[in-house]
Parts: C-alpha cells; structure tokens; sequence
C-alpha cells in the first residue's frame, strides 16, 4: 500500500476538483447550446411552415437572431398573470407586449408592431383612467432611477434596447403591486 504525502494529496484533490469544475461548466454550456440550436432550427422550420399568417413568414435567408426570437416568443402560450391588482397587471401586460412584439424608440408603433414605452401601456389598457394611473407610476418609477427625466418618451428615447423597456415595466408593475393598484 503506498502512502502519500498530506499536502500532495491535498493539492492532486484540488487540481482534480478544479478540472471537474471547468469540465461541468463546459459539458452544461454545451448542453444548453445545443437546446438553443434545437429551439432555433425548431423555430426556422415553423418559419417555413407556418402559411397560415403570411406576414409572419420570411425567407430564410433574412432570419436573423432577433426575428427568431420575436417569432418564438409569439408561438408561445400567453404567460400566466402575476400580479391581480388592476395597475400592476397592466404595466405586466405591456411588459409582455414589448418583449413579444418587440420594442421601437421614436413612434407609438412601427411598422414592424414594436411598441414604445406609452404604446405598449396604451394598447394593453382597458380604461383611460387604468391607463393614465399606470403611466403616472411608470414615470415615477424612471424618475427613481433619473430625476432629470420629464417625460416618459423622452426616457424610451434614451433607452438602449427593449430589454430595458421590460425592466422598467417590470419594475413598476412590482411598485404598483407593493401599492395595491
């Protein structure tokens, strides 16, 4: 039987441990490339397949990643809502809105159905005074992060992609719901 040194050992454990490591961090980035190129070469087949509404097929050739994934996101079941206090599942919905149809900086609405900060709340309210109290939170909450902001257009304007028009509905739905509205 052969014995080994305490710190030899210590230290061969530890290189082993610290390629295992690497090596999962490795083998589960794999994994999760190849769902996401199984989810896109799923969503360019529905691309191709998909005649029933002709303006959402496209050549394949002009599919790119950010039209694969507005397509993907509009095949998928509407999200089930979180929040029941009317304000907040409004500023949830156009959250939703935006991240399906996707997100514009200089119109209400482009030509594309992408929607602005005011477009998505505006589509998405089933009442003008439902409307008016979300977008009187929605500025409130830009104004937490930038107190030189007036207007909520001019904050879409300064916006850098609808990944941050999410985040801010996001976050006053959230303040809404901690208000009960």
């Amino acid at each position: 039987m052969a014995t080994t040194h305490p710190q030899a050992a210590a230290t061969a454990a530890a290189t082993t441990l610290t390629s295992v490591t690497e090596v999962d961090l490795e083998t589960r980035l794999a994994a999760v490339d190849a769902s996401m190129t199984v989810r896109l070469e799923a969503a360019l087949l529905r691309l191709d397949i998909d005649a029933a509404a002709p303006e959402t097929t496209i050549p394949f050739e002009d599919a790119d990643t950010e039209a694969l994934s507005a397509y993907v996101a509009r095949t998928q079941p509407p999200p089930t809502p979180t929040y029941r206090t009317p304000v907040a599942a409004l500023l949830e919905r156009a959250a939703h809105r935006i991240d399906r149809d996707g997100w514009c900086r200089d119109a209400t609405r482009d030509a594309a159905g992408a929607r602005c900060l005011y477009g998505g709340i505006a589509i998405e309210a089933a009442t003008a005074s439902e409307e008016d109290a979300a977008l009187k939170l929605l500025l409130e909450t830009i104004q937490r992060h930038d107190p030189s902001t007036r207007t909520i257009p001019s904050h879409n304007a300064s916006l850098r992609s609808g990944a941050n028009a999410v985040q801010l509905l996001t976050k006053a739905a959230q303040l809404a719901h901690a208000r009960s509205q």
